[in-house]
Protein backbone atom coordinates (compact mmCIF):
# COMPACT_ATOMS: atom_id res chain seq x y z
CA UNK A 1 0.00 0.00 0.00
CA UNK A 2 3.11 2.55 0.76
CA UNK A 3 4.67 1.25 -2.80
CA UNK A 4 1.31 2.15 -4.49
CA UNK A 5 0.70 5.62 -2.51
CA UNK A 6 4.43 6.77 -3.41
CA UNK A 7 4.54 5.68 -7.04
CA UNK A 8 0.93 7.32 -6.96
CA UNK A 9 2.60 10.70 -5.72
CA UNK A 10 5.59 10.42 -8.04
CA UNK A 11 2.87 10.13 -11.46
CA UNK A 12 1.45 13.23 -9.96
CA UNK A 13 2.88 15.87 -12.22
CA UNK A 14 1.72 13.68 -15.19
CA UNK A 15 -1.70 12.67 -14.10
CA UNK A 16 -2.45 16.60 -13.22
CA UNK A 17 -2.26 17.42 -17.21
CA UNK A 18 0.04 19.89 -16.44
CA UNK A 19 3.86 20.74 -17.41
CA UNK A 20 5.69 20.31 -14.70
CA UNK A 21 8.25 22.19 -15.73
CA UNK A 22 6.37 25.07 -15.70
CA UNK A 23 4.75 24.29 -12.65
CA UNK A 24 8.56 24.11 -11.11
CA UNK A 25 9.08 27.48 -12.88
CA UNK A 26 6.22 29.14 -11.49
CA UNK A 27 7.09 28.01 -8.09
CA UNK A 28 10.67 29.26 -8.60
CA UNK A 29 9.84 33.03 -9.88
CA UNK A 30 6.17 33.76 -10.82
CA UNK A 31 7.60 36.57 -13.11
CA UNK A 32 10.05 34.36 -14.84
CA UNK A 33 8.86 34.33 -18.67
CA UNK A 34 8.27 30.49 -19.21
CA UNK A 35 9.63 30.41 -22.68
CA UNK A 36 10.46 27.08 -24.56
CA UNK A 37 14.05 27.58 -24.05
CA UNK A 38 13.59 28.18 -19.96
CA UNK A 39 11.09 25.49 -19.82
CA UNK A 40 13.80 23.06 -21.87
CA UNK A 41 16.31 23.74 -20.27
CA UNK A 42 14.03 23.06 -16.52
CA UNK A 43 13.30 19.99 -18.07
CA UNK A 44 16.57 18.73 -18.75
CA UNK A 45 17.75 19.79 -15.58
CA UNK A 46 15.50 17.94 -13.39
CA UNK A 47 15.67 14.73 -16.00
CA UNK A 48 11.46 15.34 -16.38
CA UNK A 49 11.96 13.56 -19.97
CA UNK A 50 13.43 10.10 -18.62
CA UNK A 51 9.60 9.88 -17.22
CA UNK A 52 8.48 9.04 -14.00
CA UNK A 53 9.48 5.53 -13.65
CA UNK A 54 13.36 6.54 -14.02
CA UNK A 55 12.69 9.32 -11.67
CA UNK A 56 11.22 7.60 -8.91
CA UNK A 57 13.98 4.79 -9.44
CA UNK A 58 16.92 7.56 -8.95
CA UNK A 59 14.91 8.58 -5.51
CA UNK A 60 14.93 5.05 -4.46
CA UNK A 61 18.27 4.43 -4.83
CA UNK A 62 19.42 6.92 -3.39
CA UNK A 63 17.39 6.98 -0.34
CA UNK A 64 18.86 3.32 0.30
CA UNK A 65 22.49 5.53 0.73
CA UNK A 66 20.46 8.52 2.66
CA UNK A 67 19.95 10.81 0.31
CA UNK A 68 16.81 11.56 -0.76
CA UNK A 69 17.83 14.08 -3.11
CA UNK A 70 17.61 17.82 -3.55
CA UNK A 71 14.14 19.98 -4.11
CA UNK A 72 13.25 20.91 -7.51
CA UNK A 73 12.00 24.29 -6.11
CA UNK A 74 14.97 25.18 -4.02
CA UNK A 75 17.69 23.07 -4.94
CA UNK A 76 18.24 22.92 -1.32
CA UNK A 77 18.95 18.96 0.46
CA UNK A 78 15.67 17.53 0.68
CA UNK A 79 16.49 15.21 4.24
CA UNK A 80 17.50 17.93 6.42
CA UNK A 81 14.60 20.01 5.56
CA UNK A 82 11.84 17.42 5.99
CA UNK A 83 13.50 16.38 9.44
CA UNK A 84 12.91 19.78 10.54
CA UNK A 85 9.72 20.04 9.06
CA UNK A 86 9.03 16.62 11.33
CA UNK A 87 10.51 17.98 14.43
CA UNK A 88 8.29 21.23 14.33
CA UNK A 89 5.12 18.84 13.63
CA UNK A 90 6.31 16.24 16.47
CA UNK A 91 6.62 19.39 18.71
CA UNK A 92 3.31 20.35 17.63
CA UNK A 93 1.52 17.04 18.00
CA UNK A 94 2.57 16.30 21.52
CA UNK A 95 1.30 20.02 22.61
CA UNK A 96 -2.23 19.34 20.95
CA UNK A 97 -2.06 15.49 22.16
CA UNK A 98 -1.72 17.08 25.64
CA UNK A 99 -4.88 19.43 25.28
CA UNK A 100 -6.39 16.47 23.72
CA UNK A 101 -6.29 13.91 26.77
CA UNK A 102 -7.28 16.91 29.03
CA UNK A 103 -10.24 17.47 27.06
CA UNK A 104 -11.38 14.10 26.84
CA UNK A 105 -10.60 13.53 30.22
CA UNK A 106 -13.12 16.95 31.14
CA UNK A 107 -15.47 15.13 29.17
CA UNK A 108 -15.90 11.92 30.43
CA UNK A 109 -15.29 13.29 34.06
CA UNK A 110 -18.70 13.17 35.13
CA UNK A 111 -19.06 9.44 33.60
CA UNK A 112 -15.99 8.40 35.95
CA UNK A 113 -17.65 10.33 38.90
CA UNK A 114 -20.75 8.65 39.22
CA UNK A 115 -19.42 5.40 37.66
CA UNK A 116 -16.77 5.46 40.76
CA UNK A 117 -19.71 5.95 43.13
CA UNK A 118 -22.41 3.96 42.29
CA UNK A 119 -20.54 1.04 39.84
CA UNK A 120 -22.49 2.01 37.03
CA UNK A 121 -22.20 5.13 34.60
CA UNK A 122 -25.15 7.88 34.54
CA UNK A 123 -25.60 9.81 31.50
CA UNK A 124 -23.44 10.63 28.81
CA UNK A 125 -22.47 14.39 27.86
CA UNK A 126 -24.14 15.72 25.59
CA UNK A 127 -24.34 18.92 23.07
CA UNK A 128 -20.90 20.85 24.56
CA UNK A 129 -18.61 18.06 23.36
CA UNK A 130 -20.35 17.88 20.14
CA UNK A 131 -19.93 20.87 19.39
CA UNK A 132 -16.61 21.47 20.35
CA UNK A 133 -15.69 18.28 18.64
CA UNK A 134 -17.52 20.05 15.41
CA UNK A 135 -15.83 23.39 15.60
CA UNK A 136 -13.85 23.24 12.17
CA UNK A 137 -9.28 23.64 12.93
CA UNK A 138 -9.21 26.36 10.62
CA UNK A 139 -11.68 28.63 12.17
CA UNK A 140 -11.09 27.99 15.84
CA UNK A 141 -7.45 28.40 14.97
CA UNK A 142 -8.53 31.99 13.31
CA UNK A 143 -10.47 33.11 15.95
CA UNK A 144 -7.91 32.04 18.50
CA UNK A 145 -5.02 34.08 16.49
CA UNK A 146 -7.51 37.18 15.95
CA UNK A 147 -8.65 37.25 19.14
CA UNK A 148 -6.44 36.42 21.81
CA UNK A 149 -3.30 36.72 19.65
CA UNK A 150 -3.73 40.48 17.91
CA UNK A 151 -6.76 42.22 19.59
CA UNK A 152 -5.69 41.28 23.28
CA UNK A 153 -2.12 40.54 22.45
CA UNK A 154 -1.87 37.50 25.13
CA UNK A 155 0.16 35.12 23.27
CA UNK A 156 1.66 35.12 20.17
CA UNK A 157 -0.23 34.59 16.75
CA UNK A 158 2.14 34.03 14.11
CA UNK A 159 5.61 32.38 13.72
CA UNK A 160 7.02 29.39 15.52
CA UNK A 161 10.37 30.83 18.12
CA UNK A 162 9.30 28.65 21.63
CA UNK A 163 6.93 27.41 24.09
CA UNK A 164 4.45 30.19 24.07
CA UNK A 165 3.61 29.44 20.20
CA UNK A 166 2.60 27.07 20.76
CA UNK A 167 -0.14 27.87 22.65
CA UNK A 168 -2.94 28.30 20.56
CA UNK A 169 -2.29 25.98 17.53
CA UNK A 170 -2.34 23.25 19.97
CA UNK A 171 -5.54 24.43 21.65
CA UNK A 172 -6.83 24.63 18.06
CA UNK A 173 -5.99 20.97 16.92
CA UNK A 174 -6.54 19.76 20.42
CA UNK A 175 -9.72 20.97 21.46
CA UNK A 176 -11.89 18.97 18.42
CA UNK A 177 -9.24 16.32 19.24
CA UNK A 178 -10.04 15.91 22.34
CA UNK A 179 -13.71 16.03 22.53
CA UNK A 180 -14.02 13.25 20.15
CA UNK A 181 -11.44 10.76 21.73
CA UNK A 182 -13.91 12.05 25.09
CA UNK A 183 -17.25 11.01 23.55
CA UNK A 184 -15.89 7.76 22.30
CA UNK A 185 -14.33 7.07 25.82
CA UNK A 186 -17.41 8.06 27.32
CA UNK A 187 -19.41 5.53 25.24
CA UNK A 188 -17.17 3.08 26.50
CA UNK A 189 -17.11 3.50 30.13
CA UNK A 190 -21.00 1.85 30.62
CA UNK A 191 -19.89 -1.49 29.59
CA UNK A 192 -16.98 -1.34 31.98
CA UNK A 193 -19.00 0.05 34.93
CA UNK A 194 -21.47 -2.78 34.51
CA UNK A 195 -19.28 -5.71 34.07
CA UNK A 196 -19.59 -7.98 37.25
CA UNK A 197 -15.75 -7.10 38.68
CA UNK A 198 -16.99 -3.28 38.95
CA UNK A 199 -20.38 -4.19 40.73
CA UNK A 200 -18.29 -6.58 43.00
CA UNK A 201 -15.54 -4.18 43.82
CA UNK A 202 -18.16 -1.41 44.38
CA UNK A 203 -20.10 -3.83 46.74
CA UNK A 204 -17.27 -4.47 49.13
CA UNK A 205 -16.12 -1.00 49.39
CA UNK A 206 -13.31 -0.39 46.94
CA UNK A 207 -12.23 2.94 46.56
CA UNK A 208 -13.97 4.46 43.75
CA UNK A 209 -10.85 5.95 41.88
CA UNK A 210 -9.54 2.30 42.27
CA UNK A 211 -12.77 1.19 40.11
CA UNK A 212 -12.78 4.22 37.54
CA UNK A 213 -8.79 3.69 36.87
CA UNK A 214 -9.42 0.02 36.16
CA UNK A 215 -12.97 0.66 33.86
CA UNK A 216 -10.34 3.10 32.20
CA UNK A 217 -8.08 0.49 31.74
CA UNK A 218 -10.72 -1.35 30.77
CA UNK A 219 -11.54 0.62 27.65
CA UNK A 220 -8.56 1.65 26.42
CA UNK A 221 -7.57 -1.17 24.33
CA UNK A 222 -10.34 -0.75 22.69
CA UNK A 223 -9.67 2.99 21.86
CA UNK A 224 -5.33 3.09 21.69
CA UNK A 225 -5.96 2.24 17.69
CA UNK A 226 -7.83 5.47 17.00
CA UNK A 227 -5.32 6.98 19.29
CA UNK A 228 -2.84 5.92 17.07
CA UNK A 229 -4.55 7.42 14.22
CA UNK A 230 -5.50 10.73 16.06
CA UNK A 231 -1.16 10.81 16.55
CA UNK A 232 -0.77 10.37 13.16
CA UNK A 233 -3.40 12.89 12.00
CA UNK A 234 -2.23 15.82 14.14
CA UNK A 235 1.01 15.51 13.18
CA UNK A 236 0.25 15.53 9.27
CA UNK A 237 -2.95 16.49 9.02
CA UNK A 238 -2.97 20.06 10.46
CA UNK A 239 -2.18 21.86 7.35
CA UNK A 240 -4.59 24.68 8.18
CA UNK A 241 -3.54 25.56 11.30
CA UNK A 242 0.04 25.33 10.23
CA UNK A 243 -1.30 27.61 7.47
CA UNK A 244 -2.59 30.37 9.72
CA UNK A 245 0.14 29.96 12.38
CA UNK A 246 3.12 29.96 9.91
CA UNK A 247 4.07 26.77 11.60
CA UNK A 248 6.93 25.54 9.45
CA UNK A 249 5.59 21.66 9.98
CA UNK A 250 5.43 18.75 7.70
CA UNK A 251 1.70 18.84 6.61
CA UNK A 252 2.31 22.47 5.48
CA UNK A 253 5.90 21.81 3.67
CA UNK A 254 3.59 18.63 2.02
CA UNK A 255 1.00 20.66 1.03
CA UNK A 256 3.20 23.17 -0.59
CA UNK A 257 5.46 20.72 -2.22
CA UNK A 258 2.55 18.87 -3.44
CA UNK A 259 1.20 22.39 -5.28
CA UNK A 260 4.81 22.97 -6.95
CA UNK A 261 4.45 19.32 -7.87
CA UNK A 262 8.45 19.38 -5.96
CA UNK A 263 8.40 15.45 -6.19
CA UNK A 264 11.60 14.91 -4.15
CA UNK A 265 9.65 16.61 -0.74
CA UNK A 266 6.49 15.35 -1.56
CA UNK A 267 7.60 11.68 -1.30
CA UNK A 268 10.00 12.01 1.40
CA UNK A 269 7.47 13.66 3.30
CA UNK A 270 4.65 11.35 2.60
CA UNK A 271 7.10 8.26 3.72
CA UNK A 272 8.11 10.09 6.99
CA UNK A 273 4.01 10.26 7.27
CA UNK A 274 3.99 6.61 6.58
CA UNK A 275 6.59 5.41 8.48
CA UNK A 276 5.05 6.94 11.73
CA UNK A 277 1.89 6.12 10.90
CA UNK A 278 3.89 2.09 10.63
CA UNK A 279 5.39 2.51 14.15
CA UNK A 280 2.37 4.10 15.88
CA UNK A 281 0.09 1.92 14.86
CA UNK A 282 2.35 -1.31 15.91
CA UNK A 283 2.96 0.50 19.63
CA UNK A 284 -0.72 1.18 19.90
CA UNK A 285 -1.72 -2.36 19.23
CA UNK A 286 0.60 -3.45 21.35
CA UNK A 287 0.24 -1.57 24.30
CA UNK A 288 -3.65 -2.69 23.78
CA UNK A 289 -2.49 -6.27 24.28
CA UNK A 290 -0.44 -5.61 27.30
CA UNK A 291 -3.23 -3.48 29.06
CA UNK A 292 -5.37 -6.48 28.47
CA UNK A 293 -2.95 -9.04 29.32
CA UNK A 294 -3.34 -12.90 29.34
CA UNK A 295 -7.35 -12.37 29.16
CA UNK A 296 -7.11 -12.16 25.67
CA UNK A 297 -5.02 -15.20 25.08
CA UNK A 298 -7.46 -17.52 27.74
CA UNK A 299 -10.87 -16.09 26.48
CA UNK A 300 -11.43 -15.08 29.57
CA UNK A 301 -13.26 -11.25 28.79
CA UNK A 302 -16.73 -10.36 29.29
CA UNK A 303 -18.43 -8.04 26.46
CA UNK A 304 -17.50 -4.85 27.10
CA UNK A 305 -19.95 -3.34 24.62
CA UNK A 306 -23.85 -3.71 25.86
CA UNK A 307 -27.15 -1.87 25.05
CA UNK A 308 -26.34 2.06 25.77
CA UNK A 309 -28.39 4.03 28.25
CA UNK A 310 -31.47 5.36 27.31
CA UNK A 311 -30.48 9.41 26.34
CA UNK A 312 -32.62 12.71 26.12
CA UNK A 313 -34.66 11.72 23.56
CA UNK A 314 -35.69 15.64 23.31
CA UNK A 315 -32.19 16.77 21.68
CA UNK A 316 -32.12 15.38 18.61
CA UNK A 317 -35.31 16.53 18.26
CA UNK A 318 -34.25 20.35 18.98
CA UNK A 319 -31.07 20.46 17.19
CA UNK A 320 -32.78 18.53 13.91
CA UNK A 321 -35.21 20.71 14.29
CA UNK A 322 -33.13 23.99 14.34
CA UNK A 323 -30.96 22.71 11.55
CA UNK A 324 -34.24 22.26 9.12
CA UNK A 325 -35.74 25.68 10.22
CA UNK A 326 -32.46 27.06 9.39
CA UNK A 327 -32.74 25.13 5.92
CA UNK A 328 -35.95 25.83 4.70
CA UNK A 329 -35.81 29.34 5.90
CA UNK A 330 -32.68 29.55 3.89
CA UNK A 331 -34.17 27.77 0.85
CA UNK A 332 -37.04 30.05 0.42
CA UNK A 333 -34.71 32.92 -0.18
CA UNK A 334 -32.04 33.76 -3.42
CA UNK A 335 -28.69 32.18 -2.83
CA UNK A 336 -27.26 34.03 -5.33
CA UNK A 337 -28.92 37.82 -5.44
CA UNK A 338 -25.85 40.22 -5.18
CA UNK A 339 -26.56 43.66 -3.69
CA UNK A 340 -23.59 45.71 -3.54
CA UNK A 341 -25.20 48.47 -1.62
CA UNK A 342 -25.76 45.73 1.49
CA UNK A 343 -21.69 44.16 1.90
CA UNK A 344 -21.02 42.89 5.27
CA UNK A 345 -23.76 43.96 7.06
CA UNK A 346 -24.89 42.77 10.36
CA UNK A 347 -27.85 40.58 11.20
CA UNK A 348 -31.06 41.97 11.04
CA UNK A 349 -34.17 41.12 10.39
CA UNK A 350 -33.88 41.53 6.61
CA UNK A 351 -31.30 39.30 7.09
CA UNK A 352 -31.12 37.39 9.67
CA UNK A 353 -27.11 35.80 9.45
CA UNK A 354 -26.05 38.78 7.71
CA UNK A 355 -24.61 39.46 4.47
CA UNK A 356 -20.99 38.30 2.63
CA UNK A 357 -18.72 40.76 0.86
CA UNK A 358 -20.95 40.97 -2.18
CA UNK A 359 -24.34 41.11 -0.30
CA UNK A 360 -25.59 37.95 -1.15
CA UNK A 361 -27.68 36.76 1.71
CA UNK A 362 -25.75 34.16 4.25
CA UNK A 363 -29.57 32.74 5.37
CA UNK A 364 -29.74 31.69 1.86
CA UNK A 365 -26.50 30.44 0.87
CA UNK A 366 -26.58 28.57 3.96
CA UNK A 367 -29.73 26.55 3.24
CA UNK A 368 -29.06 26.02 -0.13
CA UNK A 369 -25.45 24.77 0.50
CA UNK A 370 -26.54 22.68 3.09
CA UNK A 371 -28.01 19.97 0.43
CA UNK A 372 -24.82 19.49 -0.96
CA UNK A 373 -22.69 19.61 2.08
CA UNK A 374 -25.12 17.33 4.21
CA UNK A 375 -26.10 14.92 1.35
CA UNK A 376 -22.40 14.73 0.74
CA UNK A 377 -20.94 14.11 4.49
CA UNK A 378 -24.05 11.43 4.96
CA UNK A 379 -23.08 9.55 1.81
CA UNK A 380 -19.27 9.29 2.72
CA UNK A 381 -19.93 8.17 6.41
CA UNK A 382 -22.29 5.64 5.71
CA UNK A 383 -19.60 4.25 2.58
CA UNK A 384 -17.08 4.76 5.23
CA UNK A 385 -18.84 2.73 7.76
CA UNK A 386 -19.00 -0.46 5.44
CA UNK A 387 -15.72 0.03 4.13
CA UNK A 388 -14.41 0.17 7.90
CA UNK A 389 -16.58 -2.95 9.24
CA UNK A 390 -15.76 -5.37 6.11
CA UNK A 391 -12.43 -4.38 6.30
CA UNK A 392 -12.08 -4.75 9.97
CA UNK A 393 -13.24 -7.92 10.02
CA UNK A 394 -9.79 -9.02 8.44
CA UNK A 395 -7.49 -7.39 10.18
CA UNK A 396 -4.59 -8.89 9.01
CA UNK A 397 -5.49 -7.92 5.38
CA UNK A 398 -6.48 -4.36 6.84
CA UNK A 399 -3.68 -2.75 9.34
CA UNK A 400 -1.45 -2.19 6.93
CA UNK A 401 -4.22 -0.33 4.70
CA UNK A 402 -5.51 1.31 7.83
CA UNK A 403 -1.57 2.79 8.97
CA UNK A 404 -1.13 3.78 5.23
CA UNK A 405 -4.47 5.71 4.48
CA UNK A 406 -4.27 7.45 8.24
CA UNK A 407 -0.96 8.71 6.68
CA UNK A 408 -2.50 10.46 4.08
CA UNK A 409 -3.93 13.99 5.06
CA UNK A 410 -7.33 14.98 2.82
CA UNK A 411 -5.42 17.78 1.25
CA UNK A 412 -3.22 15.42 -0.28
CA UNK A 413 -5.96 12.79 -1.12
CA UNK A 414 -7.70 15.55 -2.52
CA UNK A 415 -4.65 16.48 -4.87
CA UNK A 416 -4.10 13.02 -5.65
CA UNK A 417 -8.07 12.90 -6.94
CA UNK A 418 -7.62 15.93 -8.87
CA UNK A 419 -4.74 14.86 -10.64
CA UNK A 420 -6.64 11.61 -11.32
CA UNK A 421 -9.89 12.69 -12.21
CA UNK A 422 -9.21 16.30 -13.15
CA UNK A 423 -11.14 17.93 -10.42
CA UNK A 424 -14.76 18.86 -10.01
CA UNK A 425 -17.63 18.57 -7.63
CA UNK A 426 -17.00 15.44 -6.44
CA UNK A 427 -13.50 15.87 -5.66
CA UNK A 428 -13.61 16.71 -1.33
CA UNK A 429 -16.17 13.12 -1.41
CA UNK A 430 -13.75 10.92 -3.20
CA UNK A 431 -10.75 12.38 -0.92
CA UNK A 432 -12.29 12.04 2.33
CA UNK A 433 -13.98 8.70 1.23
CA UNK A 434 -10.51 7.36 0.61
CA UNK A 435 -8.95 7.99 4.37
CA UNK A 436 -12.44 8.16 6.13
CA UNK A 437 -12.62 4.45 6.68
CA UNK A 438 -9.46 3.90 8.25
CA UNK A 439 -10.61 4.42 12.28
CA UNK A 440 -13.48 2.51 11.73
CA UNK A 441 -11.75 -0.30 10.77
CA UNK A 442 -9.83 -0.17 13.17
CA UNK A 443 -11.79 0.14 15.97
CA UNK A 444 -13.94 -2.56 14.49
CA UNK A 445 -10.71 -5.06 14.38
CA UNK A 446 -9.84 -3.56 18.22
CA UNK A 447 -13.55 -4.39 19.54
CA UNK A 448 -13.44 -7.85 17.69
CA UNK A 449 -10.42 -8.83 18.87
CA UNK A 450 -11.70 -8.37 22.51
CA UNK A 451 -15.33 -9.65 21.66
CA UNK A 452 -13.38 -12.99 20.53
CA UNK A 453 -12.32 -13.68 23.93
CA UNK A 454 -14.84 -13.10 25.73
CA UNK A 455 -16.38 -16.27 27.84
CA UNK A 456 -19.57 -16.62 26.16
CA UNK A 457 -18.19 -16.73 23.14
CA UNK A 458 -15.97 -19.91 24.12
CA UNK A 459 -19.22 -21.08 25.50
CA UNK A 460 -20.95 -20.53 22.32
CA UNK A 461 -18.60 -22.24 20.25
CA UNK A 462 -18.66 -25.42 22.76
CA UNK A 463 -22.15 -25.53 21.97
CA UNK A 464 -21.91 -26.33 18.24
CA UNK A 465 -21.76 -22.82 16.26
CA UNK A 466 -20.20 -22.13 13.14
CA UNK A 467 -18.09 -19.66 12.35
CA UNK A 468 -20.71 -18.12 10.32
CA UNK A 469 -23.31 -18.31 13.25
CA UNK A 470 -20.48 -16.74 15.53
CA UNK A 471 -20.27 -13.58 12.88
CA UNK A 472 -23.93 -13.55 12.03
CA UNK A 473 -25.13 -14.07 16.00
CA UNK A 474 -22.20 -12.72 18.44
CA UNK A 475 -19.64 -11.01 16.56
CA UNK A 476 -21.13 -8.31 14.56
CA UNK A 477 -23.92 -7.49 17.03
CA UNK A 478 -21.52 -6.35 19.44
CA UNK A 479 -19.56 -4.76 17.11
CA UNK A 480 -22.14 -2.47 15.20
CA UNK A 481 -23.61 -0.71 17.55
CA UNK A 482 -20.41 0.74 19.26
CA UNK A 483 -18.55 1.14 15.36
CA UNK A 484 -22.36 2.85 14.10
CA UNK A 485 -21.79 5.48 17.07
CA UNK A 486 -18.30 6.07 15.84
CA UNK A 487 -19.31 6.91 12.45
CA UNK A 488 -21.92 9.21 13.76
CA UNK A 489 -19.73 10.87 15.90
CA UNK A 490 -17.56 10.89 13.05
CA UNK A 491 -20.37 12.74 10.81
CA UNK A 492 -19.15 16.57 11.87
CA UNK A 493 -15.67 15.36 11.04
CA UNK A 494 -16.36 14.17 7.40
CA UNK A 495 -17.94 17.76 7.10
CA UNK A 496 -15.08 19.51 7.94
CA UNK A 497 -12.90 17.14 6.48
CA UNK A 498 -14.99 18.53 2.83
CA UNK A 499 -15.27 22.05 4.31
CA UNK A 500 -11.02 22.05 4.90
CA UNK A 501 -11.00 20.83 0.88
CA UNK A 502 -13.69 23.84 0.55
CA UNK A 503 -11.11 26.27 2.33
CA UNK A 504 -8.29 25.39 0.61
CA UNK A 505 -9.83 25.39 -3.28
CA UNK A 506 -10.00 22.25 -3.97
CA UNK A 507 -13.66 21.29 -3.68
CA UNK A 508 -16.76 23.33 -4.75
CA UNK A 509 -16.02 26.55 -6.87
CA UNK A 510 -18.15 29.90 -6.92
CA UNK A 511 -20.74 30.57 -6.76
CA UNK A 512 -21.51 27.32 -5.07
CA UNK A 513 -23.42 27.97 -1.48
CA UNK A 514 -21.31 24.66 -0.41
CA UNK A 515 -20.43 25.30 3.43
CA UNK A 516 -16.64 24.58 3.36
CA UNK A 517 -16.46 27.60 -0.03
CA UNK A 518 -18.50 29.93 2.06
CA UNK A 519 -16.19 29.50 5.30
CA UNK A 520 -12.69 30.32 2.81
CA UNK A 521 -15.06 33.11 0.81
CA UNK A 522 -15.36 35.08 4.22
CA UNK A 523 -12.67 34.23 5.94
CA UNK A 524 -10.69 37.54 5.44
CA UNK A 525 -13.55 38.91 6.85
CA UNK A 526 -13.65 37.08 10.47
CA UNK A 527 -12.33 40.09 12.31
CA UNK A 528 -14.58 42.82 10.60
CA UNK A 529 -17.30 40.62 9.94
CA UNK A 530 -17.39 37.63 12.29
CA UNK A 531 -21.27 36.71 11.55
CA UNK A 532 -19.68 35.46 7.64
CA UNK A 533 -17.92 32.91 9.07
CA UNK A 534 -19.46 32.09 12.36
CA UNK A 535 -23.17 31.29 10.92
CA UNK A 536 -21.87 28.28 8.88
CA UNK A 537 -19.43 27.28 11.38
CA UNK A 538 -22.46 27.33 14.23
CA UNK A 539 -24.09 24.95 11.68
CA UNK A 540 -21.55 22.60 11.27
CA UNK A 541 -21.79 22.69 15.19
CA UNK A 542 -25.40 22.04 15.15
CA UNK A 543 -24.98 18.75 12.99
CA UNK A 544 -22.40 17.62 15.75
CA UNK A 545 -24.54 17.75 18.33
CA UNK A 546 -27.09 16.07 16.67
CA UNK A 547 -24.57 13.20 15.21
CA UNK A 548 -23.39 13.09 19.20
CA UNK A 549 -27.16 12.97 20.69
CA UNK A 550 -28.30 10.65 17.94
CA UNK A 551 -25.65 8.35 18.37
CA UNK A 552 -27.24 7.19 21.70
CA UNK A 553 -30.10 5.72 19.98
CA UNK A 554 -27.70 2.92 18.04
CA UNK A 555 -28.21 0.39 20.30
CA UNK A 556 -27.50 -3.42 20.42
CA UNK A 557 -30.94 -5.06 18.99
CA UNK A 558 -31.96 -8.22 21.24
CA UNK A 559 -31.38 -10.99 20.28
CA UNK A 560 -34.66 -13.46 19.02
CA UNK A 561 -34.35 -17.24 19.12
CA UNK A 562 -32.36 -19.10 16.70
CA UNK A 563 -34.37 -19.64 13.55
CA UNK A 564 -34.29 -23.50 12.05
CA UNK A 565 -31.61 -24.47 10.04
CA UNK A 566 -28.78 -22.50 11.90
CA UNK A 567 -26.86 -25.46 12.77
CA UNK A 568 -26.47 -23.66 15.84
CA UNK A 569 -28.93 -23.73 19.47
CA UNK A 570 -29.95 -19.89 20.52
CA UNK A 571 -27.08 -19.82 23.54
CA UNK A 572 -27.51 -17.60 26.71
CA UNK A 573 -24.35 -15.85 26.55
CA UNK A 574 -25.99 -14.42 23.92
CA UNK A 575 -28.96 -13.18 25.90
CA UNK A 576 -26.96 -12.01 28.76
CA UNK A 577 -24.95 -9.19 26.62
CA UNK A 578 -28.17 -8.35 25.43
CA UNK A 579 -29.83 -7.07 28.54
Amino acid sequence: MAAALLCGIGLLPWLSRTDPARTVLEARSAERDPAPDVLAAVRDELGLDAGPARLLGQWLGGLVRGDAGHSWVSGGAVLPGVATALGASLLLMAAALTVAVATAAAVCARTLALGARRGLAGRRTGGAAAMLAALPEFLTASLLATVVGVQLGWLPALGWYGPRWLVLPALAIGLPTGALLGRMLDDALPGAFAEPWARAATARGVPGRRVARHALRRCLPGLLPNLGLFVVGLTGGAVAVEQIFDIPGLGRLTLQAALAQDLPVLQTGTLALVALAAAVGALARLAGRALLGPALRDGALASLHRDTAPGRGGLPLLYGALLLAVIGLGLARDPLAVDTAARLEAPSWAHPFGTDALGRDLLARIGHGALTTLALALAVSAAALLAGVVLGLVPRVSAALVDTANAVPAVLAGLLVTGVTGGGPATPALAVAAVAWAPLAAHTSALLRQERATTHLTATRALGAGRAHVLRRVLLPAVLPPVARHALLRLPSVALALASLGFLGLGAQPPSPEWGLLLAENHPYAERAPWAVLAPAAMLAVLGALAVTAAGGVRRPRPGRARRGDGAPATPGVREEGG
